[in-house]
């Protein structure tokens, strides 16, 4: 992988907290160029740094009220491919995750409900090919979400904060007017 140098992270650190930023407001903190900015971005896109970018949905606000982390043990290890393929074409199957320990794999998803959690185990997952046991944990609340860490200077990262300060504090002025 290419190397990342202090102005890569400083760019990251401030896009990952605000994806829809302004090239010129991230300019501007950096003391280069939009153009420059433009560029990095391209760059860490183009080698992989960023994977991607958007908008994230509330899965509860389409109804999908039950997050569930379900174990799953194969037949064999081997199988996992084959099962992938197949979790693929369940929708409400947001993560898949090749594991140690007592799973062979770890999946995330989400259900409507109860009901709903019990259809897709009992009549989707359980019937696959290989698929020998699940174990079903449902997340009651998520706590901490958030990405690696970038590994800013002490000095960078105040500055960042006291830019998302700022921004914030125009935010809050401009729905007071």
């Amino acid at each position: 992988m290419e190397k990342i140098d202090s102005l890569d992270k400083k760019i990251l650190e401030i896009i990952t907290h605000n994806a829809r930023i302004p090239f010129k407001e991230v300019a501007a903190e950096c003391g280069v160029s939009r153009a420059a900015i433009h560029q990095r971005v391209q760059r860490l896109a183009d080698i992989g740094v960023i994977t991607g970018s958007g908008y994230h949905v509330n899965p509860a606000s389409l109804g999908y009220n039950t997050c569930t982390y379900v174990g799953i043990t194969l037949e064999r290890g081997s199988m996992y491919k084959h099962v992938v393929k197949e979790f693929e074409n369940i929708p409400e199957i947001v993560e898949c995750h090749f594991t140690t320990g007592p799973y062979t794999m770890i999946i995330k998803l989400y259900a409507r409900d109860n009901a709903h959690l019990m259809e897709l185990l009992n009549n989707r997952l359980q019937e696959i090919e290989g698929v020998i046991a699940t174990e079903t944990l449902i997340s009651l609340n998520q706590s901490i979400k958030k990405e690696v860490p970038i590994g800013l200077s002490d000095e960078d990262k105040a500055a960042i904060e006291a830019l998302m300060a700022r921004k914030n504090a125009l935010v809050t002025d401009n729905a007071d007017d």
